[in-house]
Formats: structure tokens, C-alpha cells, sequence
């Protein structure tokens, strides 16, 4: 793990904190990473959560506990500590990249499914408007891929916002993600732009995205060479292509902690948003993936790949649990 991939993932944190509502501040545009002074711990060390404490009406020591929480298990991070009025001290593990993409590559679209919520049972009451059977089925779906005992048959009630369920109309695809995109308590997504094929139909890019991998695979066959994680992505690009990889391997660590809480506050929209969210990642990295001209494949291409597909089976797990297709051609 780079510094800059570190610091996406402390911004990543950040985030989650705000979306869970454990902090009520404006995410920073880039959160900045240091070398650990003498008296800190690890190789790393940032001052986030002195800079978020006084917006967030908390003491430093509170926010850094906050943030502390949501990396500690992150892929890449050995351990976190917290020192003296609030510093966060970050000690990595080796391939962290790697480790990440293998798990994905090896639960498939079970990758993200847990055990936290097991032990938990939870009985909602029988719907009959057709959005809130809808949102509800799906509820249940991530209530059950987090361990919960999940199902019909008691009391509880989505609060959804009624809105018609037209299969016949827009297609099973377009007709959910309609209802589910937008928070249950929200207006549903007008239908029609949604059969729309362009950048600003979210559906298309989630769907687009999904396909996009699978010819990247197909190309990088005829290529001679298939996906294979290296010791990390090796630097044969410049400093942005780096990034973009970052970017992408933060959005693929955050997919279990995104189910989870969709699970835990009843918000399908959570995981379409993580899910446009991976697309957008995945179409601004994918020109690295293949050789340009006369360039021969390397092992760099050959861990892009890899990364590609692992963001191709986030999408189609992801899209599984919405009741949506992911298409291998649009």
C-alpha cells in the first residue's frame, strides 16, 4: 500500500463515518499522509481527525476512535493507534493490493457477505404496495448476506415511498433500479431515462461498466495473457495511472462494510450509489489495463487485469443482490 493509497482509504473512513451519521462534516477533497515522526508508531501517521474535530464538535481523540474503527480490518492495514492529542498511526501489510483482489477472485459474488448481523432476527410485516415489495425483498436479501435471520412473518415496516412497479414497461432491470436507486423514503427515479445507453443513465453505467470488464478479459486473451495479481500493481505507469488503481482497490475494500450497512439502516440505495461508485472507478482505470501498440504484456498488465475483473465481480455480485442483471455485452 502507497501513501496514496492510504490516504484514499483514510478519505474512504471518512466517508463511511459521515454516511453511517457518526460524523457531521464535509469529507475532505484529499486527506494527508506522513511519514511517522519519532514518538508515533508504524510507518504512517495522519492528522485527520485534528483537522475534522472542532466542524465535527468532537475532540480529536473522539474522531480518531471513529476513524480508528472503520480502518482497523482494512485490507492493506496491519494495525492503527491512535497518539497523542488524536494522531492516527498506520502500520501496513505487504501486498495488501493482492490480498484483496485474491479474496475477491476466491468468494466471487459472495465477496462482502459476512456474519455480523448473525444472531439477529428480524420479521417484517407483509407488503402489498408494489415499490415497498420491492425494496423490502431486497432489504431481506442483505439482511441474509450479513448472517441476520431475515424474513416475513411479524411486525416491522419499511417506511418506503409508494411508487409503480412497471416490468412490463421499462424492463425488469430499469423498473428496480428506479424504485431502488433513490432512498426508500425518497421520490422513485423517473423510468424512461433509464432505457437510455449513455454516461448519464447510472443503470447503463453500472451495466456498461460490468460488460467493459468482460471484453477487457476477452482482449487480454487474444493478448496471450490472462489475470494474474502481482507483488502489488509494478510502476510502469505514471503517478496518475497509479492512483486510479488506488481508487479502484479503495472502492473494492469498502463493498463488505457498504452491505453492512445497507443491511443495518434498511438502504438498497446505499449499495446502487457504492455500485456507480465502483463503475465510475473502473471506467476511468480501464485504458491502463491493456498494452498500447507495440507494447508487450507485463506483468503490470497482467495485475490491472486482475483488478478489473476482481471490480467486475463486485458489479455482478452487487447487481445479484438488486435483483438486476449484469449483461457480459451491452
Amino acid at each position: 500500500m502507497t501513501p496514496a493509497d492510504l490516504s484514499l482509504t483514510v478519505q474512504h473512513a471518512v466517508r463511511r463515518a459521515v454516511d453511517d451519521g457518526a460524523l457531521r462534516v464535509d469529507v475532505p477533497p484529499r486527506v494527508k499522509v506522513e511519514r511517522a515522526r519519532p514518538g508515533g508508531t508504524g510507518e504512517y501517521a495522519s492528522s485527520v481527525a485534528l483537522s475534522l474535530a472542532r466542524p465535527a464538535g468532537r475532540t480529536p481523540l473522539d474522531v480518531a476512535g471513529v476513524l480508528k474503527e472503520r480502518l482497523q480490518g482494512v485490507p492493506g492495514i496491519l494495525a492503527v493507534d491512535i497518539t497523542g492529542p488524536g494522531f492516527l498511526n498506520f502500520t501496513l501489510r505487504p501486498d495488501a493490493g493482492g490480498d484483496l483482489v485474491r479474496a475477491i477472485r476466491d468468494e466471487g459474488a459472495a465477496y462482502g457477505h459476512g456474519t455480523a448481523l448473525a444472531g439477529t432476527t428480524v420479521r417484517f410485516a407483509e407488503v402489498t404496495e408494489s415499490r415497498g415489495q420491492v425494496v423490502t425483498g431486497v432489504v431481506l436479501r442483505l439482511l441474509r448476506s450479513q448472517g441476520a435471520d431475515a424474513s416475513f412473518g411479524g411486525g416491522e415496516r419499511m417506511h418506503v415511498r409508494p411508487a409503480a412497479y412497471l416490468p412490463d414497461v421499462l424492463g425488469v432491470d430499469a423498473a428496480r433500479w428506479a424504485l431502488l436507486r433513490a432512498a426508500p423514503s425518497d421520490r422513485a427515479l423517473d423510468g424512461p431515462p433509464l432505457l437510455l445507453q449513455h454516461e448519464r443513465n447510472s443503470l447503463f453505467r453500472v451495466r456498461y461498466a460490468h460488460a467493459r470488464v468482460q471484453r477487457l478479459l476477452v482482449n487480454g486473451l487474444q493478448l496471450g495473457f490472462t489475470p494474474s495479481y502481482a507483488y502489488g500493481i509494478p510502476s510502469e505507469t505514471s503517478y496518475e495511472s497509479d492512483l486510479l488503481a488506488s481508487e479502484l482497490l479503495g472502492v473494492l475494500g469498502d463493498h463488505p462494510l457498504v452491505l453492512l450497512a445497507a443491511a443495518r439502516h434498511r438502504a438498497p440505495d446505499r449499495v446502487a450509489r457504492h455500485l456507480e461508485a465502483t463503475a465510475d472507478a473502473l471506467l476511468a482505470f480501464q485504458h491502463t489495463v491493456l498494452p498500447l501498440g507495440d507494447e508487450k504484456p507485463s506483468a503490470a498488465h497482467r495485475s490491472r487485469l486482475a483488478l478489473a475483473e476482481a471490480a467486475g465481480t463486485v458489479l455482478a455480485g452487487g447487481l445479484a443482490l438488486l435483483g438486476i442483471s449484469a449483461p457480459d455485452q451491452i
